[in-house]
């Protein structure tokens, strides 16, 4: 229960083509009514390193007061936020329909948006967060083996690092030399079977990472689906769900990827298709970002009921009657972090409720941020913030000593194996739709 309410929270939407939403001034006057209202709290200051950038900013100030710091600090404390959506989601008493009206991400969205559109962001800024691009220039063969070999090369990482920012200890995904949508054909043709909480057909948004990065995940969904005889589609074509475009601040990139998307997704949702993404935060994009920058656009709320993330459709499915649960491989101990991009869709910790349907199989969940988010904690300037960010989570990981390592974000889990460093050795870092294709044994 909310202080100060007892209606459930709600979210406005995000006002981006209205004039006043650009102005400078009036944004830092917001930032300041906001920080003024987080600073009295503090609640939040175990998040990230957001707050206690403000909370230091206050505490040095010469009044102690949010009055006292200089407003050019306040972008210091943009800079930190990576919008993973916790604090508004799971911690701050005063979002809407409180009166004070606290949406302390989108505030953060709005400054990052101002500084994007005055040019204040770093030629690295634009080439990370242009996934399609990076992606059709190296997961082709060769290039990729090449991009792949560099990215493990100590020297040439140096060399990166000195001259785009990108963290030479980072450890980076790998390019895939065959997309996972050039060796994926629709599924059989089983029956349609409809449950109460289920469309009985999927379409796929294979996403960037899983077509680039490890198209293993998207094969492994395609088996989940196959197995359980549910006919699906690939969508006919897709771009960038715009998330990383989003945490930069470029609207206008969203504006031209979600121009891309949605009329596509949109047929299918009409079609009466469940879309099945991979990743959460491609899902959270779908289901909350877009239809808050878009609210009376038909297709974005047509494409936001009809988006699921894959345990959540399976999870449901279950409850419809309609999955199989002829598991056959135990799965012991799991070690299951559940990402931010899941936690805020609202929708429980159906990872966890799937795998648990595995006899034989012990989940241990660490529901904490795990400080890499994107494109955030691969920039050498906040490399060492999303390592401390992710401490307790590394931590809590390995104190659970279990046979698999697993979070829903691939990225986040990579980041999570390497920070939990010699205590990693003997886990093995699988993906949960690795896991249950491996309980089913297909």
């Amino acid at each position: 229960m909310r202080e100060g309410s007892l209606e459930a929270p709600t979210r406005h939407p995000l006002a981006w083509k209205a004039p006043e939403f650009w102005e400078e001034l009036k944004a830092e006057a917001e930032l300041e009514r906001i920080f003024d209202i987080c600073h009295g709290c503090r609640r939040c200051v175990s998040l990230c390193t957001t707050f206690p950038t403000l909370f230091d900013l206050v505490d040095n100030s010469k009044t102690m007061e949010v009055d006292g710091v200089a407003k050019e600090d306040y972008w210091k404390v943009v800079d930190q936020c990576y919008l993973c959506d916790l604090c508004y989601m799971t911690k701050c008493p005063y979002v809407p329909p409180h009166p004070w009206n606290v949406d302390f991400p989108h505030v953060m969205l709005r400054a990052k948006a101002i500084k994007f559109r005055k040019g204040d962001v770093k030629l690295r800024d634009k080439l990370l967060t242009s996934t399609d691009r990076n992606g059709k220039l190296a997961a082709i063969p060769v290039v990729a083996q090449t991009v792949n070999a560099v990215n493990k090369f100590k020297p040439a990482r140096a060399a990166i690092q000195a001259v785009i920012g990108v963290h030479k200890d980072r450890e980076l995904p790998p390019y895939a030399p065959h997309k996972f949508r050039s060796s994926v054909s629709d599924s059989k043709p089983f029956p349609v079977r409809d449950g109460k909480n289920t469309p009985g057909k999927v379409a796929i948004f294979a996403t960037c990472y899983a077509n680039y990065n490890e198209p293993g995940m998207g094969h492994d969904l395609v088996a989940l689906l196959e197995h359980n005889e549910i006919p699906y589609v690939l969508v006919e074509k897709e771009a960038c769900c715009g998330m990383p475009k989003l945490e930069l601040g470029d609207l206008d990139g969203v504006d031209a990827l979600k121009k891309k998307n949605l009329p596509v997704l949109a047929k299918y949702a009409r079609a009466g298709y469940a879309i099945l993404a991979p990743v959460p935060s491609c899902d959270l994009m779908f289901k909350q970002e877009l239809p808050l920058m878009y609210p009376d656009d038909p297709d974005a709320i047509a494409v936001r009921d009809a988006m699921f993330d894959p345990f959540e459709y399976f999870v449901l499915r279950k409850k419809d009657g309609l999955l199989k649960t002829d598991f056959k491989t135990p799965l012991g101990k799991v070690a299951y972090h559940i990402p931010c991009h899941s936690r805020v869709q609202n929708m429980g910790q159906k990872t966890r409720e799937a795998l648990e349907m595995v006899p034989g199989t012990q989940v241990t969940v660490v529901e904490r941020c795990a400080g890499h988010d994107g494109t955030w904690g691969v920039k050498t300037e906040y490399f060492d913030n999303s390592m401390k960010i992710g401490r307790p989570v590394f931590r809590q990981m390995a104190a659970a000593e279990a046979k698999y390592v697993s979070s829903d974000c691939p990225i986040a889990a990579r980041h999570i194996m390497q920070g939990m460093g010699d205590d990693a050795k003997d886990a093995i870092k699988a993906h949960p739709l690795t896991l249950l294709r491996k309980a089913y044994g297909i």
